[in-house]
């Protein structure tokens, strides 16, 4: 890959984690207090729906962000856009789409079938 699309790649990367990180930052500031806002039950029971709704969305970006922390020194060390399993590259057109994968299209649709062969 020229360093041009490595330059590419570990900008579009470096946006997304920027943009993960201030969304966390803006969780922590929107739940800390709203507790004592609402003192009837049913308010305070759809708040805490929504809580959950949220951190569970949080989760699932906080597990993207320790993904684009590895994509970023797969670049810096040289193996970003190389397949972990067959050693091929990876297509820019899979990076393009999923800058953090590991995996070429064909590794990871014969990973997924095994998968999903286990679970039946």
């Amino acid at each position: 890959m020229t360093k041009a699309k490595l330059q590419y790649f570990k900008k579009l990367l470096q946006q997304q984690l920027d943009d993960l990180l201030f969304e966390v930052d803006g969780t922590v500031k929107d739940m800390s207090g709203k507790e004592d806002l609402f003192p009837d039950p049913v308010d305070r029971a759809s708040l805490e729906s929504d809580r959950n709704f949220v951190l569970r969305i949080r989760d699932r970006e906080r597990k993207l962000i320790v993904k684009i922390k590895e994509a970023l020194q797969r670049i810096e060390d040289g193996s970003f856009g190389i397949c972990e399993s067959c050693g091929e590259e990876i297509s820019e057109k899979r990076l393009e789409v999923r800058p953090v994968t590991t995996f070429c299209i064909n590794c990871k649709e014969k990973q997924e079938n095994e998968e999903k062969a286990l679970s039946t």
